[in-house]
């Protein structure tokens, strides 16, 4: 009897082995899931960066025409005013791009990047990013915004 004890072999797992394993998947997504979600927000925040880069020559040109800021920024589809620039708007996560007031005198000229406020990373909703140029458009700098200003850790590189 005892031999057949011996012979006898193990069929499957056990149930503190399939604890275990469960309980290590449950660390891992409690430490991926965190990590994932601040790598979407920071590839949605990109999204502002490139919008405002791409109005950078469009400002310059108005400043160094104008020697002031713009009053606003309008739709490529729609003629610009005198005192306005043409440029993409919005985007996908970006609800709007505008003038920066704080950045909008003689010296200093701004855009300010505003997140849409639903269908964007709950770390970006509604915040904003600012590109502003001094010296006539030959320096730009990017920064969160003034006001509900997009967290550091969100910037885009090229903002940091």
């Amino acid at each position: 009897m005892l031999k057949l004890l011996k012979l006898r072999k193990q069929a499957g797992f056990t149930l503190i082995e399939l604890m275990i394993v469960i309980a290590i998947i449950g660390i891992l997504a409690a430490v991926a899931i965190p990590a994932y979600q601040d790598y979407i927000a920071r590839a949605q925040a990109s999204e502002a960066a490139s919008l405002l880069s791409g109005l950078k020559t469009n400002m310059s040109e108005y400043i160094g025409n104008n020697g002031a800021c713009p009053s606003r920024v309008v739709a490529p589809s729609v003629t610009a005013g005198s005192t306005q620039i043409n440029g993409t708007i919005a985007g996908k996560y970006v609800a709007s791009i505008a003038i920066d007031t704080a950045h909008a005198t003689a010296a200093d000229c701004g855009l300010l990047a505003t997140f849409a406020a639903t269908g964007v990373n709950a770390n970006l909703t509604s915040k904003t990013v600012t590109l502003w140029t001094t010296s006539n458009g030959q320096r730009w700098t990017c920064a969160a915004g003034a006001t509900n200003g997009l967290g550091a850790n969100y910037l885009p590189a090229g903002c940091k």
